[in-house]
C-alpha cells in the first residue's frame, strides 16, 4: 500500500513521447510544479496536455511549450501565455478549446466511467461543430465525450503514504476530478504524512485513485496576474 516515490523524476517514469497527460491546477494555483519541471528535464515530446490553463510563458506548462514538448493542448483558458498564442497562430500547436464547466465535467465523467453526456454550453458556436445535438426541456444540448489520460498529474496540500489527498481552496479546481481519470495518477504534495493521520472526513481524493505520491519542494506558487489598487 505504500505508494511513496523519492521525487518527481522517479514519479514520471513511464511517461513517453506521444502520451496524453492531465495536469491539475487552476491558473497557477495548485499546479504540480515539481512534476512539470521533471517533464521539461526529461525531454519527453509530442504530448497531449489536458489542463484548464497553459501556464504562463516562463512557468507551469509554459515551460513545456517553450521546449516544443507539447503537440496538443485541450484547455479552457489560455489567455496569459504569449508563446501559446504564437504557436497557435503559426500552426505549430493543435488546440481544442472547451468551455470551462464542460472541461471539468468531461474530466469528472472520465473518472466516473461515464462515456458521454449532453450539455447546453457551446451550442450555436464553433464548439458545436460536428457534435450531436438533442433537445432537452426545450433547449438544444451538445453531446460531449468524457476525457481520460495515460497519466494524471495533480498537486495536493496534504497526502499520506496510501495516496489519500486533501486540497486547499482554489487548488481543488480540476485536481480532484483529474486524479480519478488517469490510468496512472501521480500526486505531489506539500506535506506527506503516515497513513492514518488524515481526517477521513477531510479527504478529497481517496488513495485508491493514486498510484504514486511524493513530497514536493521549493514551491513558488506564483500569481498569474497581480492586480493592485
Amino acid at each position: 500500500m505504500n505508494k511513496v516515490v523519492k521525487d518527481a523524476r522517479e514519479a514520471i517514469q513511464g511517461i513517453a513521447d506521444g502520451m496524453t497527460l492531465m495536469v491539475g491546477g487552476f491558473g497557477l494555483s495548485g499546479i504540480p510544479e515539481n512534476s512539470i519541471m521533471a517533464l521539461v528535464e526529461s525531454g519527453v515530446k509530442d504530448l497531449t496536455c489536458i489542463s484548464n490553463n497553459a501556464g504562463v510563458d516562463d512557468f507551469g506548462l509554459g515551460l513545456l511549450l517553450q521546449k516544443r514538448q507539447i503537440k496538443k493542448m485541450i484547455s479552457s483558458y489560455v489567455g496569459e501565455n504569449v508563446e501559446f498564442e504564437r504557436q497557435l497562430l503559426a500552426g505549430e500547436l493543435e488546440v481544442d478549446l472547451i468551455p470551462q464547466g464542460t472541461l471539468a465535467e468531461r474530466c469528472r465523467a472520465g473518472g466516473a466511467g461515464i462515456p458521454a453526456f449532453f450539455v447546453p454550453a457551446g451550442y450555436g458556436t464553433e464548439v458545436a461543430k460536428g457534435k450531436e445535438v438533442r433537445e432537452y426541456n426545450g433547449k438544444p444540448h451538445l453531446l460531449e465525450l468524457a476525457l481520460t489520460s495515460d497519466f494524471a498529474i495533480v498537486k495536493a496540500w496534504k497526502g499520506d503514504t496510501h495516496g489519500n489527498l486533501i486540497y486547499r481552496h482554489t487548488a481543488n479546481n480540476f485536481n480532484q476530478a483529474m486524479a480519478t481519470a488517469g490510468k496512472i495518477t501521480i500526486a505531489e504534495v506539500e506535506e506527506l504524512v503516515p497513513a492514518g493521520e488524515l481526517d477521513p472526513n477531510q479527504i478529497h481524493t481517496p488513495g485508491i485513485f493514486v498510484q504514486r505520491i511524493f513530497q514536493g519542494k521549493g514551491y513558488e506558487k506564483r500569481i498569474e496576474r497581480l492586480t493592485e489598487r
